[in-house]
């Protein structure tokens, strides 16, 4: 069993190590790696989000691109010069930023009346619904979304480059701390929220409703409450891929996008913050890293040669992943610890079971499964 001094003492090392990465990394990466980094970053955003609404508060939603989009084309929309051939108010690029993440959030607001309603394939069949609607009204709405081509998103914190320490920051150097220092914010923020009164009641209303609604908790306000934190989450990620990739387009927000931001939480164990970031990563980045070296790597093939591609190997590995945690009850990279029972002796194989009648068969104790979302290492004794 795991001390708790030792499960925060890898925690705060975990931490320390991401924010010294996040310090020293314009120093010595390149302008790929530095944007492959904001892009993990952004996606590390959404997947916390997602796995706040899915693993701690239980509510499967596959409507994550639709609140990307959200944000990505209000950011767009606010912070493009005025008079383009796209629609523009030249807002601060920090303005509407922030902007598109509550206009996110108030979406998030929009549907929660019908989230708060509904549970597991029910809900996710609605959030389906609304991905459909919202990839047809970025298609049909061109002077605000560009239409199928997309357009261009505006920049975030400028091309002017400064000289720190003799090394050069542009654009992705700066955006690399925008993005690290959002992900750290939105990892801390998170993990407060689940430990704290709300973590808790998300918590019992995703394990039973009715116990919730018996110790006084509002169940629909919470399910609704869940639903408008991860809108915001997916609207600030929206904001930060769109500033990373420099451009928008109605497909970015279709339905594989909210696929592939389930397969991160699950990937890394539903509820785990920390498991979110790195399904993020290993999602977002694998496929770009295989693409980058599939010339070097053997067995993947050039793209129409009829052989493994880089894409169809990231895709090979998503779902030989998403299986491997299915079959160890969606702990992502949690450990597993099984707890022998030692043998009996003869003489107490002879004793009637505690509480039990005499010559009566004892019933099996329940399975004793730790919650998902909470630290430490999952156990099942038998």
């Amino acid at each position: 069993m795991s001390r708790p001094g030792a499960h925060a003492g890898r925690a705060v090392a975990a931490w320390s190590a991401i924010g010294l990465a996040v310090l020293v990394g314009p120093y010595y990466l390149d302008e790929f790696w530095l944007q492959l980094g904001v892009t993990v970053a952004a996606a590390g955003v959404g997947a916390i989000g997602l796995t706040l609404l899915t693993g701690t508060a239980g509510q499967l939603s596959l409507a994550h691109g639709f609140f990307l989009g959200v944000g990505a084309v209000t950011y767009c929309v606010l912070a493009a010069p005025a008079g383009g051939d796209l629609a523009g108010l030249g807002l601060p690029a920090p303005v509407a930023a922030l902007a598109g993440v509550v206009l996110a959030g108030l979406a998030g607001l929009a549907f929660s009346p019908i989230a708060a309603r509904l549970r597991h394939i029910y809900l996710g069949i609605a959030s389906i619904a609304l991905v459909f609607l919202g990839e047809h009204v970025l298609n049909v709405a061109e002077p605000l979304t560009g239409g199928f081509n997309g357009r261009l998103t505006p920049d975030l914190v400028g091309d002017t480059v400064i000289v720190v320490a003799d090394v050069p920051f542009g654009k992705y150097e700066k955006l690399w701390y925008v993005g690290g220092v959002t992900l750290v914010l939105a990892a801390v923020y998170a993990r407060n929220l689940v430990a704290g009164r709300v973590g808790r009641a998300l918590v019992l209303v995703r394990d039973s409703e009715p116990a919730a609604a018996a110790v006084g908790i509002h169940v629909q306000s919470y399910k609704a409450l869940a639903f408008v934190i991860s809108s915001m989450y997916a609207g600030l990620a929206g904001v930060l891929n769109a500033v990373a990739i420099g451009s928008i387009a109605p497909q970015s927000f279709a339905l594989d996008v909210s696929v592939l931001y389930l397969v991160m939480v699950v990937i890394g164990g539903l509820g785990s913050i920390g498991g979110a970031v790195f399904g993020a990563a290993v999602v977002t980045a694998l496929p770009v890293l295989l693409q980058e070296y599939a010339s070097d790597l053997p067995f993947l093939a050039q793209p129409g040669s009829g052989g493994i591609t880089a894409g169809h190997a990231a895709r090979y590995t998503f779902g030989i992943a998403v299986i491997a945690v299915v079959l160890v009850r969606a702990t992502g990279t949690k450990r597993l610890r099984f707890r022998q029972t030692p043998p009996r002796s003869p003489h107490e194989q002879h004793q009637p079971p505690a509480g039990g009648r005499p010559g009566g068969d004892a019933q099996p104790g329940p399975e004793r499964v730790q919650r998902e979302g909470q630290p430490g290492e999952l156990r099942l004794d038998r």
